[in-house]
């Protein structure tokens, strides 16, 4: 099996926008792959963050990966600072990587405009330590939005330059497009984001779905319930693709466009749909117990370092840098 490793930040609670754009993938593609999973926590230091609810966050992300169905029998799952050999690693392609390359990216520009009171030197190199996530682990494939096309390419182009210059020791990583795109928040101006308050919760019940839906935003030409309306530009009617039975699917779309359906009760069978999809994700991440996830993690950051110590000796012996005691 090809290996393939992804990751995500312990920024805050799932929601809704990430399980359909990432999770629900990871859990289908780990029986197609040799799969590790990484809660990125030294990534997430990048912007202002609370030092105190750090290690509750990162635990409650492997809980809720968890509770989705990642299965550790099947994929690795491990914390990204539990292992010293992504930070070694990432320096040394910090020495190979050009500053031009790292100005190019978006998400860069993007993330300094909205934190301009703290543009610092992580938020910058932060695409080379992805690059060292991706690299440790001599991945073939990365899942990734069309967001992140960019970093992985400029992935391939770090392993480039590394085996260039020292000799081979990368496989050069390909990005592998999730089949759902992007997903919109519920105010419809950008992608779903607990910063933007603009997302449902991966965990939330029925009665806080339903009052997230309630102002949710949907087809701007439907002023009145009278009026036909286009699914295809409703904000929320994605969602539907995503948590909704096909017949539901195919009623909300007929009727919307003859105005058989109003936006108040496509809103509420929406939310009972995702209420009753996630339900068994609900139950599982309340029973999980604390010991269980820390078992996990320290089992996958076993597994995951078996791999990672394999390739840093090789980049070190590429290198030049001087061999370490013990050292195999």
């Amino acid at each position: 099996m090809k290996r393939l490793l992804s990751g995500i930040q312990p920024s805050g609670e799932l929601h809704v926008g990430n399980y359909l754009g990432a999770i629900r993938n990871w859990v289908a593609l780990q029986d197609e792959y040799e799969a590790l999973y990484c809660v990125v926590d030294l990534h997430a230091m990048t912007v202002k963050y609370d030092p105190a609810a750090m290690s509750d966050r990162t635990h409650d992300m492997a809980a809720t990966l968890l509770a989705c169905g990642i299965d550790p029998e099947k994929s690795t799952l491990f914390v990204q600072s539990h292992l010293t050999e992504h930070s070694e690693l990432a320096w040394i392609l910090n020495c190979v990587t050009p500053m031009g390359e790292l100005y190019r990216m978006t998400q860069f520009k993007d993330k300094s405009a909205r934190n301009q009171q703290n543009i610092n030197v992580g938020l910058f190199t932060y695409p080379v330590l992805q690059a060292a996530d991706i690299l440790l682990y001599q991945a073939a494939a990365v899942p990734v939005g069309e967001d992140q096309v960019q970093h992985v390419e400029l992935t391939r182009e770090i392993a480039r330059k590394f085996n260039g210059r020292f000799g081979k020791v990368f496989t050069e990583p390909k990005a592998l497009l999730t089949k759902t795109g992007r997903i919109r928040g519920l105010d419809g101006q950008a992608k779903m984001s607990k910063s933007l308050n603009n997302q449902i919760p991966l965990l939330a019940d029925e009665e806080a779905i339903a009052k997230l839906l309630r102002p949710a935003f949907t087809d701007p030409a439907r002023l009145r319930r009278t009026d036909p309306g286009n699914p295809e530009v409703c904000n929320i009617f994605p969602l539907h693709h995503g948590f909704s039975p096909d017949a539901d699917v195919k009623r909300v779309d007929e009727e919307c466009r003859k105005a058989e359906i109003g936006c108040v009760e496509c809103k509420r069978l929406l939310g009972r749909n995702i209420s009753d999809s996630l339900a068994p994700v609900r139950e599982r991440y309340e029973s999980m117990g604390r010991d269980h996830v820390r078992d996990v993690l320290s089992q996958g950051a076993e597994r995951a370092r078996k791999i990672a110590s394999a390739t840093i000796e090789k980049v070190r012996e590429k290198a030049g840098l001087l061999g370490r005691k013990g050292a195999k």
